[in-house]
């Protein structure tokens, strides 16, 4: 267990989102530490208090004087940016793995056409030229990672050439080189870029992207160009330009789930606390391009009931919300996002119609995480690990943080009496 660890990073651990990334332990003078993965970076972290480890974790731990992390859509994409940062990066608590153990690798084979699968055995020095990325330490999590590389390049996966294509060309992820529908230079742009995907050189592979789908666009190839848009609204869920950034494509996602105009870019969510009424106060959590803007939140004590009812204090808290905002001409979000079901939605929609106002509306219910908007009477169901779930989780998580907070803090005012 951790005894001497600051305050402002136990702090920072609590503020961190339910969400799977790569975290990295920095020492005083910034060098990096130790590079992990997690499925949930707040559990994860917040571990390292409540467990008891060997001298050599508990000598590292009372080196860390900073956490950054990076928030990415699966634990699968996160094992393979914490195995590319490992290899970059070489921190010196990083476990060096065991000759002595079969961990998987993902094998580029040295041919015209290179066969892209995974590979375990014991690799001291490869007998051949093909190239090796890993070792990770997690078989289920790679495959998962690739299949969704497969679903965003294509690649070749049989071990001996077929003389026709397989069902894989017709789901198109593979170019089918064996009935020679793609020439060995555009085959080996492909594994270009996966390298450069398992190197975690995502801006760089997105650069390259974007001019070759200008350039089709300007011969008019729309199909070709089609087919890289596609390929860097996939990469633009993963890439993270910086260490907690969900990203633009979350919003992106976000603005054609709701159909809006423009970005969301600042979105304000709201979430009621009280235990049998009593304290009851409500939480304002703003966020701005996908991050917290800690400046904007606010805190709410409930004025004007005494008895249990959610949907009368989340009125009252929106209407003194942007009443003031319409008073004092101050901007408007571009999103509100509600704890809550469809029941919540529709409160909130005539409060903020009352006041003469077009806000777009979300609310995310806690059982089945349903989407509920605005003018859709059926919930909308995302999948898991998309990047607008996410970051609605992330949001939803924060308000739900703040409120507890505040609610405690007045409880325990009332019981102190200070």
């Amino acid at each position: 267990m951790i005894e001497s660890v600051s305050a402002r990073l136990r702090d920072k651990i609590a503020e961190l989102p339910d969400l799977p990334g790569v975290y990295i332990f920095k020492d005083e003078q910034g060098n990096i530490l130790y590079i992990g993965k997690a499925k949930s970076l707040k559990k994860r972290l917040q571990s390292y208090f409540v467990h008891f480890y060997h001298s050599k974790t508990q000598v590292l731990l009372s080196k860390v004087n900073d956490i950054e992390y990076v928030i990415l859509p699966s634990e699968s994409q996160a094992q393979l940016l914490e195995a590319s940062l490992i290899k970059e990066k070489q921190p010196p608590y990083n476990v060096s793995l065991k000759d002595d153990k079969y961990f998987p690798y993902i094998r580029i084979t040295d041919e015209e056409f290179p066969m892209v699968c995974i590979y375990r055995k014991k690799m001291s020095k490869p007998k051949d030229n093909s190239l090796y990325f890993g070792p990770y330490t997690n078989a289920k999590l790679l495959r998962q990672a690739l299949k969704t590389i497969r679903k965003i390049f294509g690649f070749r996966s049989c071990r001996k050439m077929p003389k026709q294509a397989c069902l894989y060309y017709r789901i198109k992820m593979c170019p089918a080189p064996c009935e020679n529908k793609i020439s060995p230079e555009g085959y080996r742009d492909i594994i270009q870029q996966i390298k450069t995907f398992l190197e975690s050189r995502y801006e760089e592979l997105l650069d390259t992207l974007y001019a070759k789908m200008k350039k089709w666009a300007q011969k008019k190839k729309f199909e070709e160009a089609a087919k890289i848009r596609d390929q860097i609204y996939a990469l633009s869920v993963i890439q993270q330009s910086k260490p907690g950034n969900i990203g633009f494509c979350a919003l992106e996602d976000l603005k054609d789930l709701l159909g809006l105009e423009r970005l969301p870019l600042r979105i304000e969510a709201f979430d009621i606390s009280n235990i049998s009424g009593k304290e009851a106060c409500g939480s304002l959590v703003s966020f701005y391009k996908g991050l917290p803007d800690k400046k904007n939140y606010r805190r709410f004590r409930i004025k004007t009931l005494e008895s249990i009812n959610d949907y009368a204090m989340l009125r009252e808290v929106i209407r003194r919300r942007y009443t003031r905002l319409v008073k004092e001409n101050l901007p408007l979000p571009d999103l509100i996002l509600i704890d809550g079901g469809k029941a919540h939605l529709s409160v909130v929609e005539e409060e903020i119609k009352g006041l003469g106002l077009e806000i777009p509306l979300l609310s995310i219910a806690k059982d089945r995480e349903n989407i509920y908007v605005k003018n859709k009477t059926q919930p909308i169901k995302l999948q898991k690990d998309t990047s607008a779930l996410n970051l609605i989780r992330y949001i939803r998580d924060e308000a739900h943080r703040f409120a507890q907070t505040y609610h405690h803090l007045l409880r325990r005012k009332k019981i102190l009496g200070r």
